[in-house]
């Protein structure tokens, strides 16, 4: 994407027409391609997510674990079609991003200003969506694996879960005073403005231990 907007961006307003045509070419070029990533991230979570609940076998008899399987095609499915949509935001929302720096840089050249800076900004749009790309990365991982777990834990009756942070400094305040509290799945906690489980916030590194019920 930053190749993209080097390559082409001149200060003209053909240019980020054309700029902008060709991130949303990309955008639709690409889902396959994110599809298939999210597939693998997906197959990568559900084998981790299996050696967990392996880990605990001896508290659940068979017959919950065929129900525990049962649990995750409808949410995988979901989890895959949300991340699709989050990896073709990326070029469009790049492309916004050019347009609206090229308007503000017009104006300042009409208001007597210098646009350099404006410019300069445009040409950093690759970096910030690499940065924006990298969050996203961050933040599904830990969001689809809690969905995972939860999918199985409710499949076979499990009502909530022991929150666990990541016990260092790097912890937000919000999150470390979750640590060791009870948390029902139907009622997740809201931290910081934002509502969600354990490892479903943005760079969140928390997981949930399964209070699995008696046989």
């Amino acid at each position: 994407m930053g190749a993209i907007i080097e390559g082409s961006y001149d200060g003209s307003n053909d240019s980020v027409t054309d700029i902008m045509d060709r991130l949303e070419r990309y955008a639709d070029l690409i889902e396959p391609w994110s599809e298939a990533v999210s597939k693998r991230l997906i197959d990568t979570l559900v084998i981790s997510d299996d050696a967990m609940w392996r880990d605990r076998s001896e508290r659940i008899s068979a017959g919950l674990r065929d129900l525990m399987d049962s649990g995750t095609g409808a949410v995988t499915r979901s989890i895959i079609d949300e991340q699709v949509k989050l990896f073709k935001s990326l070029p469009l929302q790049a492309a916004d991003r050019v347009y609206d720096i090229h308007n503000q840089a017009i104006e300042a050249v009409v208001s007597g200003k210098r646009s350099s800076t404006l410019t300069d900004e445009i040409m950093r749009t690759g970096e910030i969506t690499e940065a924006r790309a990298r969050t996203i990365a961050r933040t599904e991982v830990g969001r689809a694996s809690t969905a995972i777990t939860q999918a199985r834990s409710v499949a076979i009756g499990s009502r909530g879960y022991i929150w666990r942070t990541a016990d260092d400094s790097d912890v937000r305040h919000s999150h470390k005073q979750m640590e060791g509290r009870y948390v029902d799945w139907s009622n997740p906690p809201t931290l910081d403005g934002m509502t969600g489980h354990a490892g479903q916030f943005p760079n969140c590194r928390c997981y949930c231990e399964v209070v699995v019920p008696e046989d």
